[in-house]
């Protein structure tokens, strides 16, 4: 198939959370066969911050942050087999959720991708200025990268033709274990943006164990973070680059995940952070999900923590050791079921309109 995605980014993780996932997503699909182009505007200052040239995987096109330009790309986008409308492009949403379903024709089918399910539901019930909810009949298809059952309802009650959850994974190509830098030595690091709805909750799970901990060096990665009081023991980096990731897994003794709070209260909703760390073999400690044990074995795989003390305690007693036996079995894990490559699976077998997913071999993974 041609299919035509339009999405935040693909060559910036710039204030983009959702950069990996289309990575790795349409990666995988590109080694299926598939041709991509990726339409992204030219907003929030990610074309001077890329941190991948234009992959050979992908056609990119940038288009200017107008509706002149938004016009211009869904012009050129006419005529896919398949065309993708992402949640959270960050500009002319309203506007492009409203056209492409235009491009729609015989051979041409139009799906809602939706990178942030909790977001985009709480706005279709409660802002006046939502446009989505009447439309949602009208695509072809709802996928979400995760939010499980409560999501499923939530777009099955607004009239979609079909929901299903495409969850995050790991791009083995991109995210694996390397050697640990110093530049990022710590008992515990955790790497997110400054967001209203992660905030509270990185302020209980590693701002509190930070203040429990005050012998234990905790590092703090992500943007937006520059005046937010820390303890003394807290050492932050700013924004941390993708090509830089795999160090900053792989040194610490643990890494840790906080949810936002919308995906936390939806569950079966696994950030991309959860399968970047398991790749590259860390020992991951994850705040408490509904539905994490369908995604990796707490206790052996993962390490679940209900606040910030329960962080504390368990990173206290934890050693090197036991770190390293939980980063390998979270390892061979995500190896096992949760690639890019199973996902792309799981999206072939939906748009062929087929009950069985082809199964992904340990070759295909490697590649």
């Amino acid at each position: 198939m041609h299919i035509a995605f339009f999405g935040s980014s693909l060559v910036s993780a710039f204030w983009n959370g959702a950069a990996t996932y289309y990575r790795g997503m349409l990666s995988a699909l590109a080694r299926r066969g598939h041709t991509i182009t990726f339409y992204e505007p030219d907003a929030f200052d990610r074309q001077k911050h890329r941190d991948m040239d234009p992959p050979d995987w992908a056609r990119v096109v940038v288009w200017p942050a107008t509706q002149e330009g938004c016009e211009r790309a869904l012009e050129d986008a006419k005529g896919a087999d398949l065309v993708v409308k992402a949640s959270g492009v960050g500009v002319f949403d309203a506007f492009l959720e409203q056209n492409v379903l235009r491009l729609k024709a015989p051979g041409t089918r139009v799906v809602l991708w939706d990178v942030d399910a909790p977001a985009t539901l709480e706005n279709i019930h409660t802002s006046p200025d939502d446009v989505l909810g009447p439309l949602v009949p009208d695509f072809d298809m709802v996928l979400t990268y995760g939010g499980g059952d409560p999501v499923v309802d939530a777009y099955t009650k607004l009239g979609a033709k079909a929901c299903v959850p495409i969850y995050n994974a790991l791009d083995p190509t991109t995210h694996y274990p390397v050697e640990p830098d110093p530049a990022f030595a710590a008992d515990l690091a955790f790497l997110g943006n400054r967001l209203p709805d992660r905030e509270a909750r990185v302020e209980e799970f590693f701002l509190k164990a930070a203040q429990v901990l005050p012998d234990q060096r905790f590092l703090m990665g992500g943007s937006g973070w520059d005046d937010k009081p820390m303890p003394s023991n807290v050492r932050n980096l700013g924004h941390v680059y993708t090509h830089q990731h795999n160090a900053f897994n792989c040194s610490p003794k643990a890494v840790l995940n906080i949810t936002r709070d919308s995906m936390a209260k939806t569950g079966f909703s696994p950030p991309t952070r959860v399968f970047e760390a398991c790749g590259a073999g860390a020992c991951l400690v994850t705040d408490a999900w509904e539905g994490i044990d369908q995604f990796l074995e707490p206790g052996r795989e993962v390490l679940v923590a209900h606040d910030g003390e329960d962080v504390a305690r368990q990173l206290s007693s934890l050693s090197e050791t036991e770190a390293a036996a939980v980063g390998q079995a979270g390892l061979a894990r995500v190896l096992a079921e949760h690639t890019y490559d199973h996902r792309a699976a799981e999206v072939e077998a939906l748009l062929e309109g087929s009950d069985r997913v082809a199964p992904v071999t340990p070759e295909e993974v490697a590649s």
